[in-house]
């Protein structure tokens, strides 16, 4: 189960589209950005023609891509019609996404954060356990953190074959067989 491209935007108008970078600082003088990656994909920068900017109130504006190249963890990216400081400063605070439709499609059986979150997660008694809220990256094992939203407990469950043996995305359902005493930590 990887992380990959890291943040589909929380906000409901942004939900069909997947961040790949979020812009911290203007370079040069052209107009250039400084850009923080927020996809574990750098090369699907290679070919793409535009991006699709999200200001923080939501307003997208598709904007066309001059270049890119890449510097240390970051990627610097020179939009067509931004070609100044005062221009490229404007776009600082945007994230920039692609539609969902072209995110990178992973291998079998491993997902992207975002389509975890708001799963529900049942036993496969069909006890339902409570909604995936996020997902920790220990170093090792993935540990989905569901949330019981009547009790608002917590239950910390490892993302491991013997016990998430069914993960359907499409029915944003996690079935889990949980050894004895994982449900009462």
């Amino acid at each position: 189960m990887s992380e990959a491209e890291a943040a589909k935007s929380t906000n409901s108008n942004r939900d069909d589209l997947v961040a790949v970078a979020r812009a911290v600082r203007t370079r040069g003088l052209r107009g250039e950005l400084v850009a923080e990656l927020l996809t574990d994909f750098p090369e699907r920068f290679d070919g793409l023609g535009s991006l699709i900017a999200v200001a923080p109130d939501g307003k997208r504006t598709v904007l066309a891509i001059e270049e890119h190249w890449f510097q240390a963890d970051r990627i610097i990216l020179k939009f067509a019609g931004f070609d100044s400081i005062e221009s490229a400063a404007e776009l600082i605070g945007h994230e920039f996404a692609v539609p969902e439709a072209e995110r990178v499609q992973l291998p079998e059986d491993e997902y992207y954060d975002w389509e975890l979150a708001g799963c529900r997660v049942e036993s496969i008694t069909g006890e339902a356990i409570g909604v995936v809220r996020q997902v920790l990256r220990t170093g090792g094992v993935e540990v989905l953190v569901a949330v019981d939203e009547a009790t608002r407990h917590e239950y910390l469950i490892p993302m491991v074959d013997e016990i998430c043996v069914e993960i359907n995305i499409e029915r944003k359902l996690v079935r889990i067989d949980p050894p004895d005493g994982l449900l009462e930590m």
